[in-house]
């Protein structure tokens, strides 16, 4: 399904194919056989999407972009890259022939370079830098430039890096403090609602 938002309609080349029930929203644009799965959602909101040649979006993945933080975050996938069923990609990068696999998530700022492979289940947080050909292994989480690897059970030490990036304010547009965790989920919330309010105005075009 092709859908008109904001006055910008995706854009798809002729020798891609978008599944029926995959869902593109807005400014996106999918290139030369690239290939959009089954229940993929690629939303560009204020900002933009763009799916490189021969790249793959599996079933179930969601890619966000978003102009509603501090700066405009596009989703950028290059091509050949591999993006694996139900996986998340919210205003990052993914280089040529990066591999992101089943489950992860990669976030606002982030850039996985060509090559990069995020494993089932890992989480490439905002603003952090995968080396080229570096692999995040399975069910960890990547933080920072340089970056370092956190596993779950790393409470204190996660807690501390996370709070480091400012992910709110880079996701957000949300000042508000750390500590107050309420504070910052319910103005997280109300940014969403404006930013998701515009889809009012949406046009199917087809599908």
């Amino acid at each position: 399904m092709l859908i008109e938002h904001l006055g910008f309609r995706p854009l798809v080349d002729p020798s891609a194919y978008i599944a029926p029930t995959a869902v593109l929203v807005g400014k996106v644009q999918a290139g030369p056989r690239a290939r959009v799965m089954y229940g993929a959602v690629v939303d560009a909101e204020g900002s933009e999407v763009q799916i490189g040649e021969c790249a793959i979006i599996c079933e179930n993945a969601v890619l966000r972009a978003t102009a509603a933080g501090e700066r405009d975050f596009p989703v950028l996938v290059g091509d050949h890259a591999f993006i694996g069923p139900h996986a998340t990609l919210l205003g990052c990068v993914v280089e040529p022939c990066a591999y992101i696999a089943t489950g992860a998530t990669v976030l606002h700022g982030a850039i996985v370079r060509k090559g990069g492979a995020v494993a089932v289940g890992a989480l490439v947080h905002a603003r952090t830098v995968v080396p080229e050909g570096f692999l995040v292994p399975p069910n960890t989480i990547a933080i920072g430039d340089p970056l370092e690897l956190f596993s779950p059970d790393e409470k204190e030490a996660l807690a501390e890096a996370i709070k480091s990036l400012g992910f709110a304010k880079a996701a957000f547009g949300v000042e508000a403090a750390w500590g107050d965790r309420a504070e910052r989920y319910r103005q997280s919330s109300e940014v969403r609602s404006r930013e998701f309010g515009s889809h009012f105005d949406d046009k199917m075009i087809s599908s």
